[in-house]
């Protein structure tokens, strides 16, 4: 990887991967249109010498014009409940035409595309753990349909691309990501924990908090998307962290980490809310050599300490 291209790399996950490629060496070209992604999340590399902010929408089929690239990482998407529930025309556009954006330009430039797809496209799963080739239990017309539909023509289209361009793309389906920089006000449950919990607030636990959750730190899923990229494999492969918690012991063990007061109430389950999420990673291991390394408790710390580091400036 010489010159890489990030569509939506001023989000959560794609700042980190800025972050993690520069140091490699690369040149890094991000093109955000700053819908759900910000610019403070690339604060520390707007001056790099080898780094280049693009504002752009992906689906304006124009928008990576003009750029010379190697790799793409197909990042773009409104991607919490919150920001894809309040833009569902945007979140289905994203998967359609900003991923064929930019499948045509890895296409005309012979560069490796890696398509981020998501573990919802496995909706509220009747297999456990969930392998790549369980096709998956999601409601089309549901109140997630529009990010989990919008991922699984993405993936669809991507594939077709390959069959009859011979695109060198590869998919992966991310699983539940945590770390710095993620969005308190998202609407997931673990910033939306952390925040309550440094505030002193109840932290609000839908339905019994039996329903499970597998949540990868967010440096190890970047060290899964970089792998991809160097490979030349189609796809799709997992990634996450198959250690599975219970919504509940999330929300005790965050309260745990903020040295917290805050009660925990509860309250009515959304609908389609999948009651287990839990990768099965085996292809990940064998094909790319990859497994999470930083453990829950190492992670929430260093979140817990960049959370608690915003409140003190605001």
């Amino acid at each position: 990887m010489r010159h890489v291209l990030i569509a939506g790399g001023a989000g959560f996950i794609g700042s980190h991967l800025t972050d993690r490629l520069l140091a490699r060496g690369c040149s890094v070209t991000v093109v955000d249109d700053l819908s759900t992604g910000s610019l403070a999340n690339l604060q520390g590399v707007l001056d790099h010498p080898r780094f280049t902010y693009r504002n752009a929408d992906v689906c304006d089929p124009g928008a990576l014009q003009g750029i010379d690239l190697d790799v793409i990482f197909a990042l773009a998407s409104p991607a919490s409940p919150v920001a894809y529930q309040s833009r569902p025309l945007a979140t289905l556009a994203a998967g359609s035409a900003g991923t064929r954006t930019c499948l045509a330009a890895a296409t005309d430039q012979g560069a490796r595309m890696v398509l981020a797809s998501t573990s919802e496209v496995y909706g509220d799963p009747l297999c456990h753990p969930q392998p790549e080739s369980y096709w998956g239990n999601v409601n089309p017309i549901g109140e997630r349909s529009m990010y989990d539909e919008a991922k699984r023509f993405a993936e669809a289209l991507a594939t077709a691309y390959r069959r009859e361009h011979a695109t060198n793309v590869g998919i992966v389906r991310i699983f539940n990501t945590y770390g710095p920089r993620m969005d308190p006000a998202d609407g997931r449950a673990f910033p939306a924990f952390i925040s309550a919990a440094l505030r002193g607030e109840p932290l609000t636990v839908h339905g019994d908090g039996m329903q499970t959750r597998s949540l990868c730190y967010v440096d190890d899923l970047v060290a899964g998307l970089e792998r991809m990229a160097d490979s030349d494999h189609p796809g799709p492969i997992n990634l996450g962290n198959p250690d599975e918690r219970t919504i509940l012991e999330l929300a005790h063990a965050v309260i745990a980490a903020c040295q917290s007061s805050s009660p925990v109430v509860f309250t009515e389950r959304p609908p389609d809310d999948p009651s287990q999420r839990c990768p099965d990673i085996t292809r990940a291991r064998e094909v790319l050599g990859w497994e999470p390394r930083v453990p829950l408790a190492e992670g929430m710390l260093a979140m817990v300490a960049a959370y608690r580091a915003e409140v003190a400036q605001a």
